[in-house]
């Protein structure tokens, strides 16, 4: 074998390898759909705390699902079995339909901690006086809306405790009941709301589990032939607009394909040249894809499709390299030639490179790394593929056509422009905000699928989640007492008729020193008893039929610190795991900490 024909077989054999190399990056790299690639790189905390519900957040892992179609009972019906499938899959964290169970949970979490929970519980509550007072209250409670729920305690909770947590939440907007289970206002859909164990970024899990809720529909055996199951959330959208696309990335590159190859096979008549001037552009896709995903682990399906465009260009490469062997010029100048178009062309792609934006970096490798492969395979692989003398086929009558077609373009050209420019100028002075700047112009979601997340949020009552009030601190206790302080203000300013109310994850999750504080105010039982038959002077009730008050008082003396775990299983988890977000960040190259960010939801009142 001669060196020559050495050399050649080392390239290919080269190329070969890491085109395969390529391949399996390629493989196992994840496209993405997630927005937040283009958001910037190095956030302000603002940013760091959208970027967190975008990854981490309740909001990213809520599955609002509707059951349509059949009659109301058969709807209620369906909900609740779907709801008691999904409780017992690992995949789903909280199940939520206003089923019976659920709030029967709900109730005995307030009452049994209502001493660690209520915001009214202090020493001069328990005091002679303040017992006389909270009791009086009460009694004439009776007699109002809230007289069922306080007929049934009030000889365990005279001084209302449990009224007092759940006055924390009036005013919520909650779904309408029927059949014992959510349904829209309107009754023509049953509502569920589904938390999921994975992330809202992890678009696989997040496929799975809406899978899963699929297969756990449709094997409830009575849930009627015209019953059909809707959902949406943010995983929802993620899913869905990976799908979208992939699927548009796919159509127009075979489009694209097929066209080029197309105009390529009509020009050359020779298969074999086709299957060469191809080498570049697929040599500059897989080295492209790859890159990303090596750098970033994961490539956006946006990077995808507009990078496949930009080194569309590679194909050109390979034109110029026939048409010189055909001429029997030397190449010399021709490889000046085209390192300078692959440098001019870099310079832009390298300033994409250093964006702060994630998108617009992986665009900036994937264009890079792609040209530079492009080029390395026209120079090395093509030749040692190509016959030593290239003929190419005359195509006279489509230059002559062409020659023709410009001709005219020469004659008209100015008119041409002209109406172009006030085509242009036209479209501007109607279309004065012509420059986008939402995010969500990105989204591929259809306008239906936005239509139905707006609709269910609606009959769901979710709060106004565009205003948010972030602390931070190295530890949940910190965070929790932080928010507690933070309450305060926040209570003043809707006493103040400024807000119209703020949720906090410490109405149902106090920090420890505040439960501890609470408890600690609580009188002894002889204390308890001699004060009561002071405070019931004057009072329909005698004190001594006030005693399960006073033995449910001493039991809870000595009650342990409620947490998060006391919560699983209530509606009180998902509104901590939606408010108490921990996230690792980095503090300096080597070292890290566990934040506990926690969001306290604000509704401005001119905005609800």
């Amino acid at each position: 074998m001669t060196p020559s024909l050495r050399r050649s077989a080392a390239v290919l054999l080269t190329w070969l390898l890491l085109a395969c190399a390529c391949a399996t990056v390629i493989w196992r790299t994840p496209v993405i759909a997630d927005l937040s690639a283009f958001m910037p790189r190095m956030p302000s905390a603002r940013q760091q705390l959208l970027l967190d519900q975008f990854h981490d957040g309740i909001i990213a892992r809520l599955i609002m699902i509707g059951i349509e179609g059949g009659s109301a009972d058969a709807r209620a019906r369906t909900s609740l079995a779907l709801g008691e499938a999904l409780r017992h899959d690992p995949l789903f964290l909280t199940v939520q339909n206003g089923d019976e169970a659920t709030q029967q949970k709900d109730q005995a979490l307030f009452f049994a901690r209502r001493y660690q929970l209520s915001p009214s519980v202090d020493a001069d509550r328990f005091s002679a006086q303040g017992l006389h007072d909270a009791i009086s209250g009460s009694l004439d409670a009776l007699s109002g809306s809230a007289g069922m729920l306080l007929k049934g305690i009030f000889l365990r909770d005279p001084t209302g405790e449990t009224l007092s947590i759940v006055g924390q939440f009036t005013g919520d907007s909650q779904p309408s009941s029927e059949g014992g289970a959510w349904a829209s206002p309107d009754g023509r859909r049953a509502l569920l709301l589904v938390q999921t164990v994975a992330p809202g970024s992890d678009t696989d899990a997040q496929a799975l589990a809406i899978a899963r809720i699929r297969q756990a529909f449709e094997r409830i055996p009575d849930r009627g032939a015209d019953s059909h199951l809707v959902m949406s959330g943010t995983g929802v959208f993620s899913v869905l607009s990976r799908g979208i696309i992939e699927r548009e990335v796919s159509l127009l590159a075979t489009a694209s394909t097929v066209l080029v190859v197309g105009l390529l096979l009509w020009v050359y008549r020779s298969v074999w040249l086709l299957t060469l001037g191809l080498i570049p552009v697929a040599s500059a896709a897989l080295a492209g894809i790859s890159a990303v995903g090596l750098v970033f682990g994961q490539i956006h399906g946006l990077t995808l499709a507009f990078g496949t465009t930009l080194v569309g260009e590679a194909v050109d490469y390979a034109i110029y390299l026939f048409m010189q062997r055909a001429a029997g010029t030397a190449t010399d100048h021709f490889w000046r030639t085209i390192r300078l178009g692959v440098l001019t062309s870099l310079v832009g792609f390298l300033a994409l490179m250093g964006s702060g934006f994630p998108g617009l970096a992986q665009l900036g490798v994937y264009a890079t790394v792609g040209l530079l492969t492009a080029a390395l395979a026209t120079r090395l692989v093509l030749p040692a593929l190509m016959p030593a003398h290239l003929k190419l086929r005359q195509s006279a009558r489509f230059g002559e056509a062409l020659d023709t077609a410009l001709t005219h373009w020469r004659r008209g050209r100015w008119a041409l422009l002209g109406l172009v420019a006030l085509a242009a100028a036209g479209l501007s002075w109607q279309h004065q905000h012509i420059w986008s700047r939402a995010l969500t112009a990105l989204n591929p979601v259809p306008p239906a699928e936005q239509a139905l997340d707006v609709s269910l949020r609606a009959d769901l009552g979710a709060p106004d989640m565009r205003y948010i009030a972030s602390v931070s601190a190295p530890d949940e206790q910190s965070a929790l007492r932080a928010a507690e302080q933070a309450s305060v203000v926040l209570a003043q300013a809707v006493a103040a008729g400024q807000l119209a109310g703020f949720k906090s994850p410490t109405m149902v999750l106090p920090s420890q020193a505040t439960q501890q504080a609470r408890l600690a105010a609580l009188p002894s039982a002889d204390a308890l008893q001699a004060r009561l038959d002071t405070a019931m002077a004057g009072l329909p009730v005698r004190a001594e039929r006030l005693q399960p008050f006073v033995d449910d008082v001493a039991q809870a003396r000595q009650a342990r610190p409620l947490t998060r775990a006391d919560l699983q299983g209530t509606s009180a988890a998902m509104l901590v795991d939606s408010l108490l977000v921990r996230r690792s960040h980095e503090i300096g190259r080597h070292t890290s900490e566990l934040q506990s960010r926690l969001h306290l939801v604000c509704r401005l009142l001119l905005e609800k």
